[in-house]
């Protein structure tokens, strides 16, 4: 009996909604990774060229406070011909360059001073350049040894300490660039770790949606596995019934009603001594027991062809030698009969199964192909039994149904025997069918 197997849900939610998670995951890390790529790269540009920018700025801040260093140096020196005045002008381009490189400096750096940083300076600067004009006041005055004492005392002291302040900005800026790149280094190290940890979740999912996968295809075809065996079975106990309903009616038609027609046309015999020749009646009794005859003779054939008697009594080589020229009488089909190899014995149920192979392949021949000869191979080797059916015929359609239900039904019986059979086209066209059954299979041995 078969079994009922319980309906299971279909993994396709489960396998759409792991894609869905993975899909949706793998989005939401792109996104958070071009996040933080595009901040690390606006960080990087920002930083490189603000502290660029920057330390060219205090390097000409420098650079000016380093000219009015050596200009004071040339001032202060004795052997020196010209008066302090002559150093006006240039102090006044320095004076110009340093505001400019101030002003420029304050808008792009990057480690922003302190406000007790920025008014230092400024207020140093603005001390120094105080004690500039008063220093070429008192030398437009003609007091040069009170200017160069104030170019000692105070100036150089001053230019001194703005040079100090400069050089802390510019230590500031390369401290700022260093905690920057730190920052870079940590941020590349995050990401790092966390495409490693996005890496290992992705593939963990894919690992269990694998799994989720296999188990389902391997409940998938476990369970086609169970119904083509129960299909098989059911096939097997269609055909054994089949068989058996066949050999009953046949033993019906050949036993019952074969002996019924025999004894009517018995007696119809005897009835006939009785009556004088040549009398209508006689006439009449004559037609009756040849219809009785004929009728009898139908019977026999439609035994032979549900179920050949031969079968269970001599087997399949004899049944086929009496089948055969049958058909073709029946059918108007020349068939060419071989035989080759060393015959051993083929009874029983795989003699039936054989025989309704070529009974059906011959059928399909007259019914279907149209061709006005066949030919039928049987061959005794070694390990099998190979028995051909061909045909040079319409042969199978381009986009014909093949699964009609006769060629399911050989399948079946080659399956049940064991063996293999194949539909191909002979190159001269039409069909080729070949079943090949082995020797070990149960009432096909040697003889």
């Amino acid at each position: 009996m078969l079994r009922r197997l319980a309906p299971r849900p279909s993994p396709t939610f489960g396998l759409i909604l792991g894609l869905v998670i993975t899909l949706a995951a793998v989005v939401a890390y792109s996104g958070y990774i071009t996040r933080q790529i595009s901040g690390l790269r606006e960080m990087q540009n920002n930083l490189v060229a603000r502290n660029r920018k920057d330390s060219l700025q205090l390097l000409r801040i420098q650079n000016d406070l380093n000219s009015l260093g050596l200009g004071m140096r040339d001032m202060l020196d004795s052997e020196e011909r010209y008066p302090l005045t002559a150093w006006s002008a240039q102090f006044q381009r320095i004076r110009e360059d340093l505001d400019d490189a101030l002003r420029l400096e304050e808008q792009v750096a990057a480690a922003r001073p302190t406000p007790e940083q920025r008014q230092y300076l400024g207020n140093s600067m603005s001390q120094f350049w105080d004690a500039v004009e008063r220093t070429f006041a008192l030398a437009q005055s003609g007091k040069e040894k009170e200017a160069r004492e104030q170019i000692r005392l105070s100036l150089q002291a001053r230019q001194a300490s703005l040079s100090n302040a400069v050089a802390r900005l510019l230590v500031q800026n390369n401290e700022s660039e260093e905690q920057a790149a730190q920052s870079i280094s940590q941020i590349y190290d995050r990401v790092q770790h966390q495409v490693y940890l996005f890496l290992t979740a992705t593939l963990i999912a894919i690992a269990l949606t694998s799994l989720y996968l296999i188990r389902s295809n391997r409940q998938l075809f476990a369970r086609l596995a169970m119904l083509s065996e129960q299909r098989s079975d059911l096939a097997q106990k269609l055909i054994s019934t089949q068989e058996s309903t066949l050999r009953y009616i046949s033993r019906e038609l050949h036993d019952e009603f074969g002996q019924i027609l025999t004894a009517i046309g018995a007696m119809l015999h005897r009835a006939e001594k009785h009556l004088p020749p040549g009398t209508p009646t006689m006439t009449e009794l004559h037609e009756v027991r040849e219809v009785t005859q004929s009728t009898l003779d139908k019977v026999r054939s439609l035994s032979q062809a549900l179920h050949p008697v031969m079968l269970d009594e001599s087997g399949l080589e004899s049944t086929l030698d009496w089948y055969l020229p049958t058909i073709e009488r029946q059918a108007g089909v020349r068939i060419s009969y071989e035989k080759s190899g060393a015959p051993f014995a083929v009874d029983g149920s795989a003699a039936v199964h054989i025989y309704r192979v070529v009974q059906e392949a011959l059928n399909n021949v007259t019914r279907h192909s149209g061709a006005k000869q066949a030919w039928v191979r049987l061959r005794f080797q070694t390990q099998t039994l190979e028995l051909e059916i061909e045909d040079h015929g319409k042969g199978f359609m381009p986009g014909q149904n093949r699964q009609g239900i006769g060629l399911v039904a050989m399948r079946e019986r080659a399956e049940i025997l064991g063996g293999t059979i194949t539909f191909t086209r002979p190159s001269e066209g039409g069909t080729l069918v070949r079943l090949r059954v082995p020797k070990g299979t149960k009432e096909l041995h040697a003889g």
